[in-house]
């Protein structure tokens, strides 16, 4: 135990040196490659400087340590990028779990995930894991008649920019997640509802900040400064006129409701006054009836005087007989 100790103490005392001699990219590399480890090929990228990738010819592999088939191609890997200086491309890797923003910047939902990277162009890797594979990609230049990623869709544009802040905010809630519940002990649901609450109140503070930003942007104009003399009076016209019309409507619905009375008061006279001519011309037909039958009975009852008269003087006639 102690020479491991010493051992430990000693890389400690080297980074320490290293730090305030050269600075902390040095004690990170030393960290990284003690004196007795083989040093890797493969070119360790991060959030700080992925942007290697935009220049030159790269692949690059996305894993995560507990995949399968991540630790099956680790030597395979390891062994193309021993052959990256004859091949003419760089050969690098990520760890999806360290690193979630690059892993939404590059959109992976798979694992293990190789894109090809030329000049900021890049492709999917769909071919064979072997190693004579992946040589034959670069040396055969077959990623030419691979489709290049679309613009919206490369990790250089703003979109997967802002999808790469999104993988990173999950990632960041995740470790807070988990460092409720495993280090403070506290339950996973209260732990639930603690984000949750936090969600309500982010919402309401940015709702009452793109409220206020709204209002100093298109304040709101006063009505006695924004209205001039003109607009205030062809205003007040314009209410008046607008209070005036039903008094003109319930006016107007009043004349026509008494026109419309006279008018069916002169049609009940106009119809009573045909009603009594109807009845005078059949009281005039009555009474020339009852004249014409008064002067047929007139010559009947002239004949009738005459045959008495007659028959008076005949028997008269035979009297003096």
């Amino acid at each position: 135990m102690a020479p491991g100790r010493w051992r430990q103490g000693r890389r400690l005392l080297r980074a320490l040196l290293l730090v305030a001699l050269l600075g902390p990219a040095a004690a990170f590399s030393s960290s990284l490659y003690s004196p007795g480890e083989p040093r890797s090929s493969v070119r360790v990228l991060c959030g700080s400087n992925w942007s290697l990738v935009l220049q030159g010819q790269w692949m690059l592999e996305f894993y995560a340590p507990w995949c399968p088939a991540c630790r099956q191609l680790e030597p395979t890997w390891e062994s193309f990028a021993k052959e990256s200086e004859r091949l003419g491309v760089a050969v690098g890797k990520v760890d999806v779990t360290q690193e979630p923003g690059l892993s939404g910047r590059f959109f992976v939902t798979t694992l293990p995930t190789i894109y090809h990277a030329n000049d900021g162009v890049f492709r999917r890797y769909r071919g064979s894991r072997t190693l004579e594979d992946l040589q034959g990609y670069i040396l055969e230049r077959k990623w030419e008649a691979v489709e290049p990623v679309a613009g919206w869709k490369s990790p250089s544009s703003i979109m997967m920019h802002g999808m790469a802040g999104l993988f990173h905010f999950s990632g960041w809630i995740r470790q807070i997640h988990n460092y409720l519940t495993g280090t403070l002990g506290v339950h996973v649901w209260v732990s639930y509802a603690i984000f949750i609450l936090a969600t309500l109140l982010i919402g309401l503070l940015l709702g009452l900040v793109l409220v206020l930003i709204s209002d100093c942007l298109c304040p709101a104009k006063s009505k006695h400064l924004a209205e001039t003399p003109e607009e205030a009076i062809s205003k007040e016209n314009a209410e008046n006129a607008a209070l005036e019309q039903p008094d003109e409507a319930a006016r107007l619905s009043a004349d026509e409701a008494a026109d419309v009375s006279h008018l069916s008061d002169g049609e009940d006279a106009a119809n009573s006054s045909a009603d009594e001519s109807e009845e005078d011309l059949a009281l005039g037909k009555e009474s020339g009836g009852e004249e014409t039958e008064d002067l047929s009975e007139q010559p009947v009852a002239e004949s009738e005087t005459e045959s008495a008269v007659r028959q008076r003087k005949s028997q008269g006639a035979e009297k003096e007989l």
